[in-house]
């Protein structure tokens, strides 16, 4: 069963230098932003089905122009069927859900390509990351709230905050998965040479069960 999404070569170098720590600030979107994005992530999808680069992007909204890391989720009736992200804010959200979108459809290794007759099946996920922190001990996870990071030379894994919810996990099973997906065995987070990190999402559902967003409330550090 695949339980999350995948870091691929998405993940910047660099990264590590950039998780100062969780920040929620500037977090909350609209109505219209969330419309917007899924529209940038559709129409992407669709582009590439018609063998054409997507639409330009012309939203003027500021905080699609804002640099977020970001994962795009695609579940078929109701079970995965790609995920992919950039860990790191590398680029503006519009540009990087444009990207992972396509990227999700199409690049996910443990899937076949989309094909065009699975796309009004397909229900659409954006989850938008806060900057990543390490932390010291394992007892600053809450889960339902974090999303986990870990790694251990070249190692690397993540699992999303949702994971843990949908799944049902308790604080243990999260990072026991978390090493899993890593390649790791799994009480390999108890090594001094793992290092962990926390992060949180908005999580932004296409359609939602109820009205509104789905958030994820990050307590600040």
């Amino acid at each position: 069963m695949h339980l999350s999404c995948m870091l691929a070569i998405f993940l910047a170098l660099a990264w590590p230098a950039a998780a100062a720590g969780t920040d929620k600030k500037s977090m909350a979107y609209s109505d219209a932003d969330q419309a917007m994005l899924f529209r940038i992530a559709r129409e992407s999808i669709q582009a590439h089905l018609r063998g054409k680069w997507p639409p330009p992007l012309e939203s003027d909204a500021p905080k699609l122009r804002e640099p977020r890391g970001v994962f795009v989720t695609l579940h078929r009736k109701g079970s995965l069927r790609g995920c992919i992200g950039y860990l790191e804010a590398v680029k503006p959200l519009g540009q990087a859900v444009q990207e992972m979108a396509r990227a999700a459809a199409f690049q996910d290794p443990r899937f076949p390509p989309l094909q065009a007759e699975e796309l009004p099946e397909i229900d659409l996920e954006i989850s938008i990351l806060t900057p990543m922190r390490r932390v010291d001990t394992t007892a600053e996870i809450t889960v339902g709230v974090h999303g986990l990071y870990l790694e251990q030379g070249p190692r690397r894994g993540l699992l999303l905050p949702q994971v843990a919810t949908e799944h049902g996990w308790d604080r243990l099973t999260f990072l026991r998965q978390t090493c899993v997906k890593a390649g790791l065995p799994p009480d390999a987070w108890k090594d001094a040479a793992t290092r962990i990190y926390i992060f949180c999402a908005e999580i932004l559902k296409e359609h939602p069960p109820e009205a509104g967003t789905s958030r994820q409330e990050c307590p600040t550090p």
